[in-house]
This record gives structure tokens, C-alpha cells and sequence, in this order.
């Protein structure tokens, strides 16, 4: 079975959050849904947990930090092509998210936006050509 990874983020408002993330491409899990949490499916491995603040301290006696002031975290997903790369941050940004909040990255090989969710959290999503990404630094080597 492949690993699995479940980020678990606090969100000051638990129904915003699961539309945003819904308008993104996520679908919500309702077995592992409730009132208090929404379990958003990126992929078959990927799980993003929205958590109401209430939920989240119930996992950590550390205070939850305010992801619009300060960042402990910044996710990345890849997506299948530049257009992909676009395209969720576009919709991220229709949905009630900021568009690049980071500068873009455009290497030739590899491309990578970023976007902030309603509560602050960062994401970038990057598309890389592997196999011209295993020659640029032999490229850069040689020149």
C-alpha cells in the first residue's frame, strides 16, 4: 500500500475552507467529516484536513499561529503540465484565494505558482519535465 499523508490545517471558518478547497479540485470524504472537520481528497494519497480551531487544539498544546501573519509550513503539489500550474491557481484565486503570493518560478524544466487559501495557508503547485531536469545541471556543468 503506498504511504499516505494527511496535512492537517486549522480553519477559522470550517464550511469557507471546504468550498475553497472543493473549487480547487478537492472532493470532501463525509466518512471522515463532520461538524468539526472536513476531509478533502487531493488524490488517492494526499488528504488535506481542515480542522475548526477547537478540533486542531485538540491535537497540539501549542497555539495556533495566524498563517496570514507569520508561516511555519509551505506545501507543494505537482501538477501534469504548466496549463495545470495555471489553472489551479486560477481557481484558487476565483474561489476566494490570493494568486502569488510568492514570486512565480519558470526554469524551462520547471514551473511553479503559488496561492494562499482563505485562512493564509500557502500552497505552490509545480510541473517539472524530469527528464530535462536530469540534464540541466549536466547542462550547467559543462557550459
Amino acid at each position: 500500500m503506498a504511504k499516505m499523508i494527511f496535512v492537517n490545517l486549522p480553519v477559522g471558518n470550517l464550511a469557507r475552507a471546504t468550498a475553497f478547497y472543493e473549487a480547487i479540485g478537492a472532493t470532501k470524504n463525509p466518512q471522515f467529516s463532520d461538524n468539526t472537520a472536513s476531509c478533502m481528497v487531493i488524490s488517492e494519497t494526499i488528504h488535506v484536513m481542515l480542522l475548526t480551531h477547537d478540533k486542531f487544539r485538540q491535537f497540539t498544546p501549542k497555539p495556533i499561529s495566524d498563517a496570514k501573519t507569520s508561516n511555519q509550513a509551505l506545501f507543494c503539489l505537482s501538477a501534469d503540465s504548466r496549463d495545470a500550474v495555471d489553472g489551479t491557481v486560477t481557481k484558487a484565486s476565483g474561489a476566494g484565494g490570493t494568486a502569488d503570493p510568492s514570486p512565480s518560478q519558470d526554469y524551462g524544466f520547471m514551473y511553479g505558482r503559488s496561492f494562499e487559501d482563505p485562512d493564509g495557508h500557502m500552497w505552490e503547485v509545480m510541473w517539472m519535465d524530469v527528464e530535462a531536469a536530469t540534464k540541466a545541471p549536466a547542462a550547467a556543468a559543462t557550459a
